[in-house]
């Protein structure tokens, strides 16, 4: 059993994306996972300032809502990533969540792929929606998450549900007219 942490990075509440992490997370919760979802629409959660006060497990100097997500992320096995597509990339709120686990860091004498720091070893997955749905859709966002999560922070990637042609601003949201919910719910439970 997993502790799963799903961060959802959307300004809508029951829009395409926050859709797809439900479907996700009745998955896995149907798997026998344990589940806690934050949704960062309705947070503050500033970017990073480059300030290095926290660094190696000192604490963010910055007083906003990430100080809630902290105790959450530090007992999950666990990071489930759900966004929409801005800008042919992730949101800068999740961005700006991803930013400030630099709080979260360790020394590492010997760092492993040239960075500075380690990261408490998690496994993590990616969850996507957008309206386009062209084979360079999320080539961006996934070059992000590979190159961060993956390579710089060194969680294990246990995959990505890329959910396109799923309509929405300024048109019609119709994820519900397609197969990406089920894909969803079949990858929770498969972890």
């Amino acid at each position: 059993m997993k502790n799963i942490l799903v961060v959802v990075a959307c300004g809508r509440v029951h829009g395409n994306t926050d859709k797809l992490a439900d479907s996700f997370i009745a998955g896995a919760e149907s798997a026998g996972h344990h589940v806690t979802k934050v949704h960062l629409g309705n947070k503050t959660i500033n970017g990073c300032l480059g300030c290095n006060a926290c660094r190696y497990e000192k604490p963010c100097i910055q007083k906003d809502d990430m100080q809630e997500i902290y105790p959450i992320y530090d007992t999950c096995d666990m990071v489930v990533m759900a966004s929409p597509l801005y800008f042919w990339t992730i949101t800068a709120k999740l961005k700006a969540f991803i930013e400030r686990l630099y709080a979260t860091s360790k020394q590492d004498d010997n760092p492993p792929k040239g960075r500075y720091e380690k990261y408490a070893e998690k496994d993590c997955a990616l969850l996507m929606t957008s309206a386009d749905d062209f084979f360079w859709t999320f080539e961006q966002a996934v070059s992000y998450y590979q190159f961060t999560c993956i390579n710089y922070l060194g969680w294990h990637d246990k995959g990505c549900v890329l959910a396109g042609g799923c309509g929405g601003s300024p048109g019609k949201r119709k994820i519900d007219e397609t197969d990406h919910l089920k894909t969803a719910f079949a990858f929770g439970k498969s972890l």
